[in-house]
């Protein structure tokens, strides 16, 4: 029932100040009481929004820094599975430095990329339908995630894919990756591969951070320690 609530005043407080009328109107008309938690549902919306922008925003911080992929091994983004053959044999003769190099370049692509998502979350978070917020709190673990990934995923391409591209001139990693195929292609009687290295940092980088906003909404939702501030203490505990 609290879920239904705070989807509704959802709606109402992120996007207008409706008259407390209407709000009751709507809670009345899905048989939706006050049921004694003390808080108002203006309160309960922003709770809400903040708590979504809250894990954004940590998502975005612990991901767009250096390392941020590289040393997170959930998310570090490794040689392409269509590549392995490829890895595999420049390390046979020697070249694995070189293929270690390659896969830090694309892991700083992806960090450097990772900030821009902030403003794009934000945004859905302001965009927010009564369906969705009635989905993200009666939903699962990840429901706020699995919203961000249909509503976000292709503004953050769009956003990642320039950033990743000048990204990777600066550090290199097409140069890095033409010189690996170039060597890997010197060994005698293997097979030419071709890949397209930008699609794949900027996918991994969208798995990457989608991965980590998931981790915070789950946080925030059964621990009580990740509310980090005295609305989502007061909202959440409530729930």
């Amino acid at each position: 029932m609290i879920a239904l609530r705070l989807a509704v005043a959802a709606v109402l407080a992120l996007f207008a100040t409706p008259a407390w009328a209407q709000l009751d109107q709507v809670l009345k008309g899905l048989g939706i009481g006050q049921q004694g938690s003390g808080l108002s549902d203006v309160k309960v919306g922003a709770g809400l929004k903040e708590a979504l922008q809250v894990a954004t925003e940590k998502s975005v911080s612990l991901t767009g820094r250096t390392n941020g992929y590289f040393s997170n091994e959930a998310i570090k983004i490794l040689m392409p599975e269509k590549l392995k053959t490829v890895e595999q044999g420049l390390r046979v003769v020697g070249y694995g430095p070189k293929v270690d190099e390659f896969v830090l370049s694309m892991n700083r692509a992806a960090e450097k990329a990772a900030p821009a998502a902030k403003k794009i979350f934000w945004d859905a978070i302001g965009s927010m339908t009564f369906d969705d917020a009635q989905k993200i709190l009666g939903g699962g673990d990840t429901a706020a995630t699995d919203f961000f990934k249909r509503t976000t995923t292709d503004k953050l391409t769009a956003a990642f894919k320039p950033v990743v591209d000048r990204t990777m001139g600066e550090v290199g990693v097409v140069r890095k990756y033409k010189e690996l195929m170039g060597r890997f292609e010197a060994i005698p009687f293997v097979q030419s591969q071709t890949f397209d290295v930008d699609d794949y940092v900027v996918g991994k980088a969208l798995d990457g951070l989608f991965h980590v906003v998931g981790e915070q909404e789950r946080q925030i939702r059964t621990n009580p320690a990740a509310r980090t501030t005295a609305l989502l203490k007061e909202v959440f505990a409530s729930k």
